[in-house]
């Protein structure tokens, strides 16, 4: 995986210097077609002008003309960009990211999460729930420091079955001894195993989940086993 990241960069440097040449190009192009259309609206007979149907399409070829340089500068701008959070997202395979998201992918190993609590709770209950939104596991957490906090699911729904493979989320409900909500915050922390461009996103696998990089809120080395 991690080769192609590297062989989509490539890719976009060249892609790069292309759009560059045809930006430059139609420039040109274009300068040269606005210098004859305004030469041509000079000089035109005053008593034969230019015919109505003919002036307007040369102004939807000049509209036409305008609106490709700035796509092509559009597209300039987004390869660049694109490269630059590839070779970005590679410095963090092997490290463990803190993505702010609630929701894994399971397929056959136990999910972790964390949840920050705003103060120390008595009572922290959690549900997890499927792609639909349904319930297949509830119960309480023993973890109720305030700070970082987290909760392993083994995978099972309530009655002691593995669930199918698909993606999970975590809610967190935490209170204090009065009844009053506490705040918290859910994330996924773990190691980044690889890094993709996919549909021009910058995308990393965290265990069985694909994270946008964009839910990513730090990056840390990753403990010794």
């Amino acid at each position: 995986m991690v080769s192609s990241v590297s062989n989509t960069s490539g890719s976009n440097t060249n892609a790069a210097s292309t759009s560059s040449a045809s930006a430059s190009g139609l420039g040109s192009t274009y300068q040269t077609f606005l210098s004859l259309l305004t030469a041509q609206i000079k000089n035109q007979d005053p008593l034969s002008p230019m015919d109505s149907t003919q002036w307007t399409n040369q102004l939807v070829q000049y509209s036409s003309v305008e609106q490709q340089l700035k796509a092509n500068e559009y597209l300039k701008s987004l390869v660049g960009l694109g490269a630059g959070n590839v070779a970005s997202s590679v410095n963090m395979i092997g490290k463990t990211a803190v993505a702010d998201i609630d929701t894994q992918s399971f397929k056959d190993k136990a999910l972790t999460w964390h949840y920050e609590l705003a103060n120390t709770a008595a009572h922290v209950d959690v549900e997890v729930r499927d792609a639909d939104g349904k319930i297949v596991w509830k119960g309480a957490s023993n973890s109720l420091n305030k700070g970082d906090n987290s909760f392993t699911w083994d995978g099972k729904d309530s009655t002691g079955t593995t669930v199918k493979e698909g993606n999970y989320t975590l809610k967190v409900t935490a209170t204090s001894a009065n009844g009053a909500a506490i705040s918290n915050a859910v994330s996924v922390q773990q190691r980044v195993d690889a890094t993709e461009l996919i549909n021009g996103e910058i995308v990393l696998r965290m265990g069985y989940s694909l994270i946008p990089m964009s839910y990513v809120t730090g990056v840390r080395e990753t403990a010794n086993a």
